[in-house]
């Protein structure tokens, strides 16, 4: 008898309630799971719109994905690792930009590191909002906007790149360049309300083209006040503090634990794109008959079982890298222990190695199928689009990850993930 791979998955030896998996995760998992079928559907209405369908949208809103980390205090989950991986690559293996809109709704950990009076203001309507409360755009890049002091705040102008999200969030997160009073150049990082930027209709890409990734541009000075400004040297002591300040174990990670949830989510996204590329492949591989050779299926061809089974076995240990490394952080931030800086790099490192790995198996996958994946309403080539666009992320590339990490490995101090972007303010002490 056939089975689906998801019914293969469910018949696999596992254990059903790992340790840090949650029953509300559990459930909001399932949901999502459920929403597949739809959120396939709509995605190429999506990449029409370059944002997600509002179809999708009030779906996503419905189950909850985007207050996975969002604190108690306000009104969200606040859910740890485990749950979030695996509930955002159900996500992904719906739709990719679906996913991507989860990852950006949990970019809000940013935010919860200013004042709490700008935590306050933000989140004052986040129960009511359909969609991630605050996108960002620009923050760590080479090039961002710029901010001069006034009295009570700041005059904020310039262009950002990659506002993924833009067009569904309430708030904008952006990097500006200033100088302090000494004339020195700085970082800092501010929040503007989503009316005060003009969306450039500029996100025309080859893939993730529903996460209306555009750039953002204030052309006359907007004026944002100065508990919605912080320096960026002041940026990962904030950050640490937010484990004292607010309720659930998603606010319970050190700075470094919460960098690498931020990229394990990502990698949620790729693994639930490669999981939703091989159950494409087997459904065709099903019902299609062979170009060239004799077999009645495609199915039967041992070509095809040997690149499903490759698939299969690519996309497994990428999913066991992923939740090993959830399960790991999840214990950290229980057990009230930091991550080090040598342990962040070591899982960086393997967890971008792995969603390459993904990249490669849907590569596979789709020219071993052939030609009827080149069609725009086949999710497969949706799929490896996305995924290849996905892993062009600056906080991703193999390469640089992997020089960042080899340093180490040859007893060189690494570079930190974002030194081409931020400037050097290691002679300010943090504040």
């Amino acid at each position: 008898m056939e089975m689906s791979m998801k019914q293969f998955e469910k018949s696999a030896p596992a254990a059903l309630n790992p340790a840090n998996s949650t029953e509300t995760g559990r459930q909001i998992r399932d949901k999502a799971a459920a929403l597949v079928p739809l959120l396939r559907k709509n995605a190429p209405e999506g990449e029409r719109l370059g944002a997600l369908s509002a179809e999708s949208l009030i779906a996503l809103n419905d189950v909850g994905a985007f207050k996975l980390t969002l604190p108690t205090d306000f009104g969200g989950y606040a859910l740890g690792a485990r749950d979030v991986v695996e509930i955002v690559s159900e996500l992904g293996r719906g739709d990719g930009s679906a996913g991507w809109m989860a990852f950006v709704a949990g970019g809000l950990r940013n935010i919860l590191a200013f004042p709490d009076q700008a935590v306050q203001e933000i989140f004052a309507e986040g129960r009511d909002w359909v969609g991630p409360i605050a996108a960002g755009a620009s923050v760590f890049a080479t090039k961002v906007g710029s901010a001069r002091r006034v009295d009570g705040g700041w005059m904020v102008s310039g262009s950002w790149h990659f506002g993924s999200g833009c067009k569904h969030a309430k708030w904008i997160a952006v990097g500006v360049d200033y100088e302090d009073g000494s004339g020195q150049p700085r970082r800092g990082m501010t929040v503007l309300k989503a009316d005060q930027v003009t969306i450039i209709d500029n996100w025309h890409v080859m893939g993730m083209k529903a996460t209306s990734s555009n750039s953002l541009t204030v052309s006359e000075e907007q004026f944002v006040p100065d508990h919605r400004f912080m320096d960026m040297a002041d940026f990962p002591a904030g950050m640490n503090e937010t484990r004292h300040r607010y309720a659930g174990l998603a606010s319970k990670f050190d700075g470094r634990s919460l960098m690498l949830v931020t990229n394990l989510t990502h990698m949620a996204i790729v693994l639930g794109m490669a999981r939703g590329a091989l159950e494409t492949y087997i459904d065709m591989a099903r019902k299609q008959q062979p170009f060239n050779l004799p077999y009645p299926r495609v199915a039967d061809m041992p070509s095809t079982q040997v690149c499903a089974a490759k698939a299969y076995a690519m996309i497994k240990m990428a999913e066991t890298a992923a939740l090993s490394a959830a399960d790991l952080l999840d214990r950290h931030a229980i057990e009230g222990h930091e991550i080090s800086d040598e342990l962040e790099q070591a899982m960086m490192m393997e967890n971008v190695y792995a969603a390459h790995t993904l990249d490669s198996a849907v590569g596979m996958l789709q020219l071993s199928i052939g030609s009827a994946t080149a069609h725009e309403n086949n999710p497969i080539q949706r799929f490896a689009r996305d995924i290849r666009v996905a892993m062009l992320h600056g906080a991703v590339r193999l390469d640089p990850t992997a020089e960042i990490f080899g340093r180490q490995l040859m007893g060189i101090a690494p570079f930190p993930m974002f030194a081409g972007g931020l400037p050097d303010v290691s002679a300010r002490p943090a504040a």
